[in-house]
């Protein structure tokens, strides 16, 4: 039975190496940021590419209006069941 049970010095020893193998696995290199590079995307060029993005969901929104209104949707069930 004594054999089964580890003494208050095995777990301590246990607990340092796997306090030790958790540490080793921590690092503070990937938490600076890049040299050279700005943290954040330029605000002026993010602005343009939200309004371009902006602009073509508008002009597909308005594709789908036209078909929609158009009758020109290609739905396979009798007319009126929209």
């Amino acid at each position: 039975m004594r054999s089964v049970c580890l003494s208050h010095g095995s777990w301590l020893t246990l607990a340092g190496l796997v306090a030790g193998g958790m540490l080793g696995f921590y690092s503070t290199l990937g938490a600076a940021p890049q040299a050279g590079q700005p943290p954040f995307a330029n605000p002026v060029d993010q602005r343009a590419e939200m309004i371009r993005e902006l602009r073509e969901i508008k002009e597909l929104l308005k594709e789908q209006n036209a078909l929609l209104r158009g009758g020109g949707n290609k739905h396979a069930g009798p007319p009126g069941l929209h």
